[in-house]
């Protein structure tokens, strides 16, 4: 039976990731990078296409699982009339190769396991030839070679590696999986399994300490930096958007996408939040990050790179898969790459501007391409876009993309100020009275009493409730009032945020996705700054109830069937949490920290 998506966790070494199941079978990991071709692909497909299960072989009375205290390492309790084992599941901080371990523990009695490994290549595709080594066994198709090795006896059976086994209280055996490229003459050497465990809880626990949050929410802050950090790729910096690709927006729709890319909208809620908790070489990193991906000609700016700033995303399509509860296609890449949206200047331009504002390092390089990047906007901010949802219909003139561009305009203006850097300021005021007069004539809806989504348009977009965020409009204005409640009365399902009527904007595609929990967390953020508190911690609170059992939440929630929806975990969703987190707890968070002076 297929798993719903909140009934997996996450592992990683901040170069890849797995998802692991609550039965004890890992439905998705890619070596050696997210891009990389899925050698477990259950997760879009079935058994055939790739897992590695490791469960008791007796009927299972109860399972129980839990994140080892401000680490990323699982541990899965299954409870039989035999006994209780537990399975703990990790991925250690990359030396040379990826390794995952999985380490079986006995907890009460001694009960009877059996392991299965199905490895498949190319996402689910190619059958490798498999070998048996002194270590194990040894699995090649093209590229790639993964290493299996264990403490008990394996065998092959019906193109699988399976194992059985007893484990008694106290003993402990373990699988360790090593992936390295199939031309390498030699495999490279062999860690130590429960040396690589004490390393890993204490290089997470290292990290999570240095988290400065000390309210309330503790917990779930943690969580959620732990959850960025695993989504990071360490190399460059760089973070992904999600771990995985074509988890449905849409039940059994075509709503699926690839996340796992780095957009440049996510930079300021993100460098805020690591700011905020204390991060800054991990802020630092992103913004180096993101600086590096748009260098260049600013008329090649995209919204989205790859993990070490590739520009070419290319989207295609695998159909052997059949997709998460047959949700089609099933996608790798995304063709939004080449879209033309206003909102990514003023993410750079708000980044930066951040970014010197908190203390990490301006540049003068980074100065002349800003300036390059407000000349390129000056041409091009009266022109249609698809704005921030990535809409594949045609372009329009989205309100929220023009107030990004208003944003761009500002902080420019505001780092020349502040930090004594040449700029053409008369210039750069005069497009920004000019964004911020048309936006209010054109983007705001008298009829509505809203900000609308487009200009000339009724149709209501929660995007438009970051305006105070910006600094476009504090959310006491009449204006913003307005839009509040058109919002939460137009877009609301059962007191939680969609983003939009799909109708109104996305053409040729069905409508029918689910609530999106960054536009409700930007709600309960406005709630908070027009003075109602309660309210605010209310719904967020509510929004924490929505975490799995391991504090991971998804891009959507369908609050119908009570599920989960979209690619997981989000690297948005935990950002915002963040930083509402911080803004119920400071009069000084980023909901008033963001907008600057």
């Amino acid at each position: 039976m297929r798993l719903k998506i909140e009934e997996y966790a996450l592992i990683g070494d901040l170069q890849t990731a797995a998802l692991v199941g609550i039965n004890g079978s890992i439905d998705w990991l890619c070596f050696p990078r997210f891009d990389g071709g899925a050698c477990f692909c259950a997760l879009l497909g079935g058994e055939e296409h790739g897992y590695w299960q490791i469960e008791p072989s007796e009927p299972i009375l109860g399972v129980s699982r839990r994140y080892q205290p401000d680490t990323l390492v699982l541990e899965t309790d299954f409870k039989t009339a035999s006994g209780i084992v537990r399975v703990i599941d990790f991925m250690p901080q990359r030396s040379i190769v990826p390794d995952l371990v999985r380490i079986i523990v006995g907890v009460k009695g001694r009960v009877k396991m059996r392991m299965r490994c199905v490895i498949r290549f190319d996402y689910g595709k190619n059958i490798p030839w498999v070998t048996r080594t002194e270590r194990g066994i040894r699995a090649i198709a093209g590229p790639d070679c993964l290493l299996l090795s264990s403490s008990v006896p394996m065998r092959g059976k019906d193109l699988s590696t399976v194992a059985e086994f007893e484990v008694a209280e106290q003993q402990r055996l373990s699988f360790l999986l090593t992936w390295y490229p199939s031309n390498q003459i030699s495999p490279p050497p062999a860690i130590d399994p429960e040396e690589a465990l004490e390393q890993t809880i204490a290089l997470w626990r290292e990290w999570a300490g240095k988290c400065s949050y000390r309210g309330r929410y503790r917990q779930a802050v943690v969580r959620s930096l732990i959850t960025l950090k695993a989504l990071t790729y360490s190399p460059t910096g760089g973070l992904v958007a999600a771990a995985t690709t074509s988890l449905p927006e849409q039940w059994g729709g075509p709503r699926n996408w690839d996340y796992r890319f780095c957009w440049l909208r996510d930079a300021t809620f993100t460098l805020y939040a690591m700011v905020s908790a204390g991060y800054a070489d991990e802020a630092r990193a992103w913004r180096d990050w993101l600086m590096r991906a748009a260098a260049g000609e600013p008329s090649q700016l995209q919204i989205m790179y790859g993990l070490a700033g590739e520009h070419r995303l290319p989207e295609l399509q695998l159909p052997w898969l059949p997709g998460y509860e047959g949700a089609r296609p099933v996608r790798i890449g995304n063709a939004a790459h080449s879209q033309f949206q206003l909102d990514v200047f003023g993410e750079i331009m708000d980044l930066l501007h951040a970014a010197n504002r908190v203390g990490i390092d301006p540049s003068q390089e980074f100065w002349k391409m800003q300036c390059l990047l407000l000349e390129r906007l000056g041409k091009l901010w009266q022109e249609p876009d698809e704005g921030i949802w990535e809409v594949r219909g045609p372009r329009r003139h989205f309100t929220h993309s023009k107030i990004m561009a208003w944003v761009a305009f500002d902080r420019g203006i505001k780092s020349a100020e502040h930090f004594g850097l040449p700029a053409p300021l008369s210039r750069w005021r005069a497009y920004r009275q000019a964004i911020h007069e048309e936006v209010c004539k054109k983007g705001f809806n008298p009829t509505v009493g809203a900000f609308t989504q487009f200009y000339g348009s009724s149709a209501l977009d929660a995007s438009l409730l970051s305006i105070p965020h910006l600094g476009f409009l504090p959310a006491t204005d009449a204006r913003m009032r307005g839009t509040i409640a058109a919002v939460c009365r137009e877009l609301s399902v059962d007191g939680l945020l969609l983003r939009y009527k799909e109708d109104a904007a996305d053409d040729g595609l069905p409508p029918g996705e689910g609530i999106f929990l960054l536009c409700t967390f930007w709600l309960a953020d406005n709630l908070m700054l027009i003075g109602d508190r309660c309210a605010s911690r209310n719904l967020f609170e509510r929004l924490l109830a929505l975490r799995n059992d391991v504090g991971l939440l998804s891009e959507q929630y369908d609050p119908i069937r009570r599920r989960m929806l979209g690619n997981f975990p989000q690297a948005f969703s935990h950002v915002a949490l963040i930083n509402t987190a911080f803004n119920l707890e400071s009069s000084h968070g980023p909901a008033q920290e963001r907008p600057g002076s």
